[in-house]
């Protein structure tokens, strides 16, 4: 269930014992739903983690989107001038003090852990809670006092184990529904609004360099309308067809997003 290779060592079997304490814990203290309370625990912890890494790429992302008026208007004075075209945009970005490459950097960094994070909540929830499978996860386990007997899924009403599909009880149904407006929410919020269009200046341009121009940008909006409306409709589909728990953990990092983007792309109000 758990192949030894680096990726287990290094990050799935570390948050697997941090999910197994958390739920310990809070059995502990008698919470009703532990483990549900352990999934948002174990969530909030790594989102902590990687909050820094996600302002910065909001922040890259917004400072790029303020930056758009000033390359158009390079592209069109260096049309013919690559290499003059590509020096003025790298000075553009150094006095903005963005690294271009900087977003992407931060989104392969957070992609070993949201999969991390995933195999080890599939780990209790997309498999049966037999003995098997929970000896197996009990020698995985670090300390001795950390081992389970069994893993009760109940929180808030919902069976962590079932999907929706598989329930076939109404509520249940809700769980995809909010999946899928809180990914639609995030995109949203995440995207940093568009400046305000300016004044074009008049310079004669080649109309196919125009028709191109033209191109791109309808290949950006409806990229971004995918973005938008297909993405949260697909997020809510494995919602519905995979266990609620792992909706659960989904739509605590959506929150976080949520939030966080929201606080970096709100306007900045001028004291007077």
């Amino acid at each position: 269930m758990l192949p030894p290779n680096i990726f287990n060592t290094v990050l799935v079997i570390p948050f697997l014992n941090l999910l197994v304490l958390l739920y310990q814990g809070f059995l502990f203290l008698k919470l009703p739903g532990a483990f549900g309370l352990a999934i948002v625990g174990l969530t909030v912890l790594v989102r902590l983690v990687v909050q820094p890494l996600f302002g910065q790429q909001m922040q890259t992302a917004k400072k790029m989107q303020d930056l758009k008026p000033h390359l158009d208007k390079l592209n069109v004075k260096h049309k013919n001038d690559k290499q003059k075209l590509q020096q003025e945009q790298m000075r553009l970005y150094q006095e903005a003090g963005i690294n271009p490459a900087a977003g992407c950097l931060f989104m392969i960094i957070q992609i070993p852990l949201f999969f991390a994070l995933y195999n080890t909540l599939s780990l209790f929830l997309t498999t049966p809670n037999t003995q098997k499978v929970i000896q197996e996860i009990n020698k995985a386990l670090y300390f001795p006092f950390l081992k389970i007997h069994e893993i009760d899924p109940q929180f808030l009403g919902y069976n962590l184990f079932l999907s929706p599909a598989k329930a076939k009880i109404w509520y249940y149904y809700l769980i995809p529904v909010i999946t899928g407006l809180l990914q639609y929410f995030q995109v949203t919020t995440s995207t940093p609004a568009a400046p305000a269009p300016q004044k074009k200046e008049i310079v004669k341009t080649d109309k196919n360099k125009e028709n191109k121009s033209d191109t791109t940008e309808d290949f950006q909006k409806a990229m971004n309308t995918q973005m938008k409306f297909i993405f949260p409709v697909m997020i809510g589909y494995f919602a519905f067809s995979l266990p609620v728990g792992l909706a659960l953990y989904w739509n605590i990092f959506s929150l976080f997003s949520i939030i966080q983007s929201r606080n970096i792309n709100r306007p900045k109000t001028i004291a007077k």
